[in-house]
């Protein structure tokens, strides 16, 4: 699967592990975030953005984002339509996010996990499918609400 994967200063040691994981787990990761080798303070919101219009523009199925907190980057990715994004901190919310919501994007804190923690959670999360069932009617309510409040605000 192709899986994006972005991160602003604070993320960016673990989004290297994580693309490395990925890749040896046999999916493709494609790298939106600060490169590991910089020292520069960037704004999170604007990497949040470069992975949420892949998402939402249908180039990726899944993406991972990677902050701080991870709170950040899911406030933002979650303004684009299409995205259903989820912090992600413990197994049960990594399971849900995925199985109940369909979330196509995970957001985890750099600041908040540990490596070994956090490759536990994006296996678990990347390996859960969508339940499906009930929970269909469900994320097809949001698609509808987001439909409506992108279109009455002139968005598409």
């Amino acid at each position: 699967m192709r899986i994006g994967i972005a991160s602003d200063h604070a993320g960016k040691e673990l989004k290297t592990l994580i693309v490395d994981f990925l890749k040896t787990a046999g999916h493709e990761p494609v790298d939106f975030g600060v490169d590991a080798h910089s020292d520069k303070s960037v704004d999170y919101p604007d990497y949040a953005a470069i992975l949420a219009r892949e998402i939402s523009s249908g180039k990726l199925e899944r993406a991972i984002a990677i902050c701080g907190t991870g709170i950040g980057m899911c406030i933002t990715a979650n303004k684009f339509p299409g995205v259903r994004a989820a912090s992600v901190w413990d197994e049960f919310s990594a399971r849900m996010s995925r199985a109940h919501n369909d979330a196509n994007v995970m957001c985890i804190g750099a600041r908040v996990l540990n490596e070994y923690r956090a490759m536990d959670l994006v296996k678990l999360w990347v390996d859960t499918p969508f339940a499906g069932d009930r929970h269909i009617q469900r994320v097809n309510k949001i698609k509808e609400l987001e439909k409506k409040n992108f279109a009455a605000r002139g968005h598409t």
